[in-house]
């Protein structure tokens, strides 16, 4: 189904293009309840950051019928923050934090994205924090929200992206001497030791061909 021919590769991971990252950028009207919920989150902002507010969101996204806001790493604890405990958001659960490699955004290869719920209310949103690969620090959320204590670890193995001021920031799935971080797009594709049974996997070439 990727059009693969020779190599016995089922990924389609050399084939498969995938789609350019979206850089657009949402203006008001958002559409309700995304106008009420950044209306409550600018105010809450106001009153917490005063005169900086403003550099908090970098910018908001609609699309498929979701919210996500773009948030500088700096002010991150204190968007989650006003967005938990702001009476009109009551985004009272986090239900994750995920890593997203995209080395074609230079500056901002690096993504954090938290996907909260208001129970309260009945809404969701997705917070989005953007670190170049030069430089992957995001403050833990793990004072907010300590559920994401796993989540941050399970990020921070995977991808690399280091949560500061994490409780016990450690690999959670890989071993601890591990070397690299397996979900990112520059991760070898086979070819790599199986460290507990001292085996190897193939590269994708060289697997066997069933047809």
């Amino acid at each position: 189904m990727f059009g693969v021919r020779g190599s016995g590769d089922t990924s389609g991971y050399g084939r498969l293009a995938p789609p350019a990252p979206r850089h657009d950028t949402a203006s008001r009207p958002y559409g309700e309840p995304f106008d009420t919920v950044m209306d409550a989150l600018e105010g809450a902002l106001q009153e917490a950051l005063g005169p900086t507010a403003t550099d908090a969101v970098e910018r908001v996204v609609v699309h498929r019928g979701e919210l996500t806001v773009h948030v500088a790493r700096d002010r991150l604890p204190a968007v989650l923050s006003a967005l938990r405990d702001t009476d009109s958001l009551r985004f009272e659960l986090c239900l994750g934090v995920s890593g997203v490699h995209v080395p074609a955004d230079p500056g901002r290869e690096l993504h954090a994205v938290y996907h909260l719920s208001s129970i309260t209310h009945g809404r969701r949103v997705r917070v989005e924090v953007s670190v170049p690969d030069a430089d992957p620090h995001v403050p833990s959320s793990c004072g907010i929200y300590p559920t994401n204590d796993w989540h941050e670890r399970e990020t921070y193995d995977f991808f690399g992206i280091v949560f500061d001021g994490h409780p016990s920031l450690t690999r959670i799935e890989m071993p601890d001497d591990w070397e690299g971080h397996p979900q990112r797009k520059d991760y070898p594709l086979g070819g790599i030791d199986v460290q507990f049974h001292g085996a190897t996997v193939p590269p994708p070439d060289q697997r066997r061909s069933y047809s």
